[in-house]
């Protein structure tokens, strides 16, 4: 089966790439010929999951999926939540974002977070969505060189390493990304 997964994100499609079965391809957005910048103007995660997805069905007519990522900061009323990947403004630059979340939270004792993945399917004229979230907490300085976005700030509860020193391996079966794409491969199957 081939599926288009909508994002040019590098980093999410390997991650993906990794957690789909040799059954599914993956197509990227490059492999299809859409080079365009996909707008994700939807107020909450699940709402750019499906523009995303959306878009792509009907400008280009593939089944395909699409995600959207936040992080969500108890402290913070659920910041950056939809807003994640451009925090601290343009250009979006992860070590930007990090730096503005851990000055918001400097004065703020409850560091309770979660990651939350929204996984928008198009499939025969069909449209399904898969949530994962993990739940964890802020750290006050960057930890590990792996992973992207928030990864060296946060811990998932019941581990003591942030997500950036986790191998992929590690990250990929109990990330909020991991669980929603399990989601995703269980429907398929």
């Amino acid at each position: 089966m081939q599926l288009v997964f909508s994002s040019n994100n590098i980093n999410k499609i390997k991650e993906i790439q990794f957690l789909l079965p040799s059954t599914i391809q993956v197509l990227s957005l490059e492999e299809i010929g859409c080079f365009d910048e996909i707008p994700e103007t939807a107020d909450t995660i699940e709402g750019n999951a499906i523009l995303k997805a959306n878009y792509i069905t009907e400008k280009y007519g593939f089944c395909c999926f699409a995600d959207d990522s936040g992080l969500e900061v108890d402290a913070l009323n659920g910041e950056p939540g939809v807003y994640s990947a451009r925090y601290a403004g343009e250009p979006k630059s992860d070590d930007n974002n990090m730096d503005k979340l851990l000055l918001n939270l400097s004065d703020k004792t409850n560091k309770k977070a979660n990651f939350k993945t929204v996984i928008c399917l198009n499939i025969n004229g069909k449209q399904h969505l898969f949530t994962g979230i993990i739940n964890g907490k802020i750290i006050d300085k960057k930890v590990g060189e792996n992973g992207f976005g928030y990864d060296p700030i946060f811990m998932a509860d019941g581990y003591d390493k942030t997500f950036a020193e986790l191998t992929i391996e590690e990250k990929s079966k109990i990330s909020h990304r991991g669980l929603a794409v399990k989601q995703l491969v269980d429907f398929l199957q």
